[in-house]
């Protein structure tokens, strides 16, 4: 009887050795769930979905014998149905991996889900940096940018040079709430003052109300918390109204060069943003964006998509680094932070406990019509916030993973 437990229970333990091993294939889906239709479709969305491919080429491991799918979807701004699709999306077509993500109401729905079901969360769409605070969890790198780098590379510099009074036009959602709480900290820790704020509903085509108030109180910066279409918008209005040359200066705190390209640098020239990535930085951004823009044909690679294309060349290195795929995302992203991260496109890197991607930001300045001498020739080179400094300092991450001394 003893024998037969015993063979019994050997058994067993081989099939579950069997099971485990079986777990570990070369079969990987991507799911580029982005704005595939809305007002951040420029951003990320169909750029995004090349992105995503053009890392899977580069990856190396199709000629390896690796079975590797992108499919994408439209969340359409809207938390209720990116879940409903991330949900199916995991359950039936059995998805490893979301990307995109812009739009952060959408963005932490989806860090949630994937860790309820532990898939792997590659977020360089969304703003919010709760995701890598109140709200991280195993299952998510953040990727190309944050609040806390917009707020601090903007915000800092412009109260710097003089913009010492604020008002803010916030998008009424996690973004837009996260963005303006992230500036105000930074700019009143430089010794600006914040004279007031108004929020607007996401998608918005008039801002005159939000523009006057904004106008009336006299600040010297009015910051545009919000991003995409609600941004370039603004910007427009604003200039209807004569605001700038009436003294005022604008900051678009998320600023894409899809939405310079929207404004033209008549109406964009002087605005200073923050961004971790630009097209034409270096040769290796620039041998890429050629190659993207030679299959996107509407315009260079946004940091969002040139986000999507570094999270997943990285992550595809974590899995041929297990050997295979687990289907196990806390297992890969786990190895993804003990990878040391570098590409073409944002350099040598790290991700931190809180799954926080740390790279160099850079503070720019749109060009005058007169300075751009080639197409999409927008930026100017203003500052390079080192990696060091670029994101929240780990220590005062409010990241429930993070350690504390």
């Amino acid at each position: 009887m003893k024998r037969s437990i015993a063979a019994l229970v050997a058994g067993m333990s081989l099939f579950g050795a069997g099971a485990s091993a079986q777990t570990m294939d070369k079969v990987v889906r991507v799911g580029a769930l982005g704005d595939q239709s809305g007002l951040y479709q420029d951003i990320g969305g169909p750029g995004s979905v090349v992105a995503a491919q053009m890392a899977v080429e580069d990856s190396g491991l199709l000629a390896k014998g690796w079975k590797i799918d992108v499919i994408s979807a439209d969340h359409q701004n809207k938390p209720d149905v990116a879940v409903n699709i991330g949900k199916q999306w995991i359950d039936v077509e059995k998805v490893d991996v979301f990307v995109d993500l812009a739009a952060s109401n959408v963005g932490l729905a989806i860090a949630n889900l994937a860790k309820e079901k532990n898939v792997v969360n590659l977020n360089s769409g969304s703003g919010s940096s709760d995701l890598t605070g109140s709200q991280c969890t195993p299952n998510t790198v953040h990727w190309a940018y944050d609040t806390y780098m917009l707020a601090n590379g903007t915000g800092r510099a412009l109260v710097k040079s003089g913009g010492d009074t604020w008002f803010f036009i916030s998008a009424d959602y996690a973004f837009g709430q996260a963005l303006e709480r992230d500036t105000t900290a930074a700019v009143t820790s430089s010794g600006g003052k914040v004279l007031g704020s108004v929020k607007h509903p996401l998608n918005t085509a008039d801002f005159s109300s939000f523009l006057l108030q904004a106008q009336s109180s006299k600040a010297k910066v009015i910051g545009l918390a919000n991003a995409g279409g609600d941004t370039t918008n603004a910007i427009k209005q604003a200039a209807e109204f004569g605001i700038v040359s009436g003294g005022q200066k604008l900051a678009g705190m998320l600023m894409f060069i899809t939405d310079v390209n929207a404004l033209g640098l008549n109406i964009a020239q002087g605005l200073n943003f923050t961004e971790s990535f630009y097209w034409d930085m270096n040769d290796q951004t620039r041998a890429f964006s050629k190659r993207f823009m030679e299959r996107f044909k509407k315009n260079p690679p946004t940091m969002v998509q040139a986000g999507v294309y570094s999270s997943l060349i990285h992550y595809f290195k974590a899995l041929e680094a297990l050997g295979g795929n687990p289907h196990d995302g806390r297992a890969v992203v786990a190895k993804m932070k003990e990878l040391p991260a570098d590409d073409p496109l944002f350099g040598k890197g790290s991700i931190r406990a809180d799954g926080r991607k740390i790279h160099p930001a850079y503070l720019f300045e749109v060009k005058k019509p007169s300075e751009s001498k080639y197409p999409w020739d927008y930026y100017r080179l203003i500052a390079t916030i080192p990696a060091d400094e670029a994101f929240l300092p780990l220590e005062k991450s409010a990241c429930p993973l993070v350690k504390k001394s």
